[in-house]
């Protein structure tokens, strides 16, 4: 198999992992959530890099429309499903260190990285989820708390959340099967090897 098709067939298989755990109840209250897919979706951008993690992260924002979105107008679907979901992927900015720490056999300057690119992509993430929070969900803020701070608590927990739980999860594999983070052609991906 090629090596871009062997990417974007990794890449769909992962959004599709990442959308079934949305289904996993992660909800702590009624409107903080910690999203699971953000693990899979984590280690893929580490692995593969920025442009194979934002297509498969559009792909996984993408798979809400087959039934699991809240609706409130189109312009709000778009901001927190296409886009806020693609913004997870850049979570690849951090490849290349991770994976030039493992080929350096430095495990330390790895996991520093993964927690990087977690927080990375899940800030990005959910900076969109704040903005439709604050212009799309501000008249549903509870106790009449100002929507941009009632937005910035809420998703910004949940972001915070989700961001941890992933650099947890994601070291956990580091540890385990750290070649997860270092495909076969690394070295293509501009890596150096010894």
């Amino acid at each position: 198999m090629h090596n871009k098709t062997r990417i974007m067939v990794e890449g769909t298989i992962v959004a599709a992992l990442a959308y079934m755990l949305s289904f996993i109840p992660s909800n702590i209250g009624s409107s903080l959530t910690i999203s699971l897919g953000m693990v899979p979706m984590t280690i893929f951008a580490l692995r593969r890099g920025v442009r194979p993690a934002l297509l498969s992260s559009f792909i996984w924002g993408i798979l809400h429309f087959t039934g699991n979105l809240q609706f409130l107008s189109v312009l709000q679907v778009l901001i927190e499903y296409p886009v806020a979901f693609t913004f997870a992927g850049f979570a690849g900015l951090y490849a290349p260190k991770v994976q030039q720490a493992l080929l350096d056999h430095n495990q330390k300057e790895a996991a520093k990285n993964i927690i990087l690119g977690s927080l990375a992509g899940t800030g990005a993430r959910f900076f969109w989820h704040f903005i439709a929070g604050v212009v799309f969900w501000g008249s549903y803020a509870l106790w009449g708390m100002n929507p941009w701070i009632f937005s910035f608590v809420m998703n910004g927990a949940g972001g915070l959340a989700t961001g941890i739980v992933t650099s947890v999860i994601a070291i956990g594999v580091l540890k385990k099967v750290p070649q997860l983070f270092l495909p076969r052609d690394a070295v293509t991906l501009g890596m150096k090897t010894r």
